[in-house]
């Protein structure tokens, strides 16, 4: 039998619950179709709630604090093992369609980055770019959530070709060519969308690999619903904001927490003291003056507005998502294909009084919309509570495919939980999110039903009961009552921190 091909569909920053079989306000039918002929995985994790960290982890199989691209601003060095190598060296095809976020917008003379500027706007450099990028060894790329000013690379290469020569008008230059000011709706035309090029150079490579007979290993990576919250005519205007259910701050919530959760409810909070490095530090911030556009403060329409954009732009992805399955199906591919889709983090969108992302451990931003199909493979129809991480891709990835698991990485192999063989291959994940050395550094542990959030030398912390608490209102963390609990739950997190300890050699002899 051959190999089966890879697969693997991400958004960017997509909140768990929505997908349309599971969220009735939201329209996902190609999702749907996904969970209805696979499985829907409920308790799926990213290792941290951002971008860079998580997505290294997708290819290295490795953490963090592992792989070393600890938080935004950082990059995985190049030297670091990934399983595009691994699929490569097994005689499959590789490669990566949309955004990689592997690597900073600047780079230094000791840490180059090629996803920095000017290279990242040089148009001819990325149209004879034929090297193997991070295990990928064909790429097309680009860096924008929406009309950002880091547009270039491969997309807007394609652009051009398609004769939008133009299309600089709709990305805000650094020099300002478009009104700051542009909101919800993004005047765009939606054939010079980046979705359009996913789909369509996703496909162009799947007739390629059919032509071939090729296994493969396709990354089909989406930029949206990451804000800003923009998108083309008529999704902006899909969903009403007035009949959608807009999550709100529970009064006294942050009470027990510990006092940067206060703070983000604050007119004008003072976070200096956490700025170690004099970088930006992320979503430490008042989340009562949100800018978007020219507004320094989102009224209680542009609240409900939000969401109801953020909801078409997964829906407008959903469309291209399925053009891609469909020509699975149209190639003869699907039956020998693993299809996968899930998110590198979550999002607020409300939720404890938040907007965006930060360094929040709360569900709305670890836990992720995971899809797993295989037919006749993956059980059809069926949803999940077994825990993933996304560490695990790469490890399980490989073991479906008859491919050796390097021993640099520390996921865990899934294979048998995926094919419903098994219950759980964990009973736990761990979320790290480190934005300054000291000052900034937590680890979350969470379990079947307990959640639990320790800060770098600090002696406050959260503690959750998931079961009772599902939307983790009480910090039960100073609570006398739960002292041995957190005992408890502090000796698994440093059980599992052991656990997840890489063994990069073997022992191959007793002395």
């Amino acid at each position: 039998m051959k190999r089966p091909n890879i697969l693997l569909i991400t958004s960017d920053q997509q909140h768990w619950n929505t997908i349309g079989a599971f969220q009735p306000e939201i329209n996902t039918p190609n999702l749907d179709r996904l969970a209805r002929e696979g499985t829907a995985f409920s308790r799926a994790y990213c290792p941290n709630p951002t971008c860079t960290p998580s997505r290294a982890s997708i290819i290295t199989g490795m953490y963090p604090s592992q792989h070393g691209a600890w938080t935004l601003g950082t990059k995985l060095l190049e030297d670091q093992h990934t399983v595009g190598e691994d699929f490569s060296q097994a005689g499959y095809r590789t490669a990566l369609v949309g955004k990689a976020h592997f690597q900073p917008l600047k780079g230094t003379k000791e840490y180059p980055s090629l996803e920095a500027y000017p290279t990242l706007q040089d148009l001819e450099f990325w149209k004879n770019y034929n090297e193997s990028f991070y295990g990928f060894d064909h790429v097309e790329l680009a860096r924008n959530h929406t009309n950002e000013a880091h547009v270039g690379q491969h997309y807007a290469a394609w652009m051009e070709e398609k004769g939008c020569s133009n299309w600089r008008d709709y990305f805000l230059a650094p020099t300002g060519t478009m009104d700051c000011a542009q909101t919800y709706k993004w005047p765009i035309p939606e054939e010079y969308h980046y979705n359009t090029w996913i789909a369509e150079r996703s496909n162009a490579l799947l007739e390629q690999y059919k032509e071939n007979d090729e296994s493969f290993f396709l990354w089909s990576s989406f930029f949206d619903p990451h804000p800003e919250y923009l998108v083309p005519e008529p999704w902006d205007t899909m969903y009403d904001p007035e009949e959608l259910t807009i999550p709100t701050i529970t009064p006294g919530e942050h009470e027990k927490n510990p006092p940067h959760f206060g703070m983000t409810q604050e007119d004008q909070p003072d976070f200096s003291g956490f700025n170690e490095t004099g970088f930006a530090i992320h979503g430490y911030r008042s989340h009562h003056y949100y800018e978007y556009g020219t507004k320094l403060k989102l009224t209680d329409y542009d609240k409900k507005k939000l969401v109801a954009v953020y909801y078409g732009m997964i829906s407008m992805m959903d469309n291209y998502i399925g053009k891609i399955i469909n020509k699975l199906d149209e190639l003869g591919l699907a039956e020998n294909t693993i299809v996968v889709f899930t998110t590198d983090h979550g999002h607020f969108f409300g939720q404890h009084g938040l907007q965006a992302k930060g360094g929040f451990h709360y569900e709305d931003l670890i836990k992720l919309p995971f899809i797993v199909r295989w037919p006749g493979q993956v059980p059809a129809g069926r949803k999940s509570s077994a825990i993933q991480s996304l560490v695990d891709l790469a490890p399980t990835f490989l073991k479906q495919c008859g491919i050796k698991i390097p021993i640099t990485m520390t996921g865990v192999d899934q294979s048998a939980v995926w094919l419903g063989q098994k219950e759980s291959a964990r009973d736990h994940a761990i979320c790290e999110f480190r934005h300054e050395p000291t000052t900034i550094h937590q680890k979350t542990y969470v379990n079947e039903r307990y959640k639990i959030t320790i800060y770098y030398n600090q002696t406050y912390g959260e503690i959750f009961d998931l079961q009772e608490d599902p939307g983790e209102i009480n910090n039960l963390w100073d609570a006398s009552e739960y002292a041995q609990l957190k005992s408890k739950l502090l000796l698994k997190y440093a059980w599992a921190e052991l656990g997840k300890e890489p063994l990069a050699m073997p022992r191959i002899y007793g002395a």
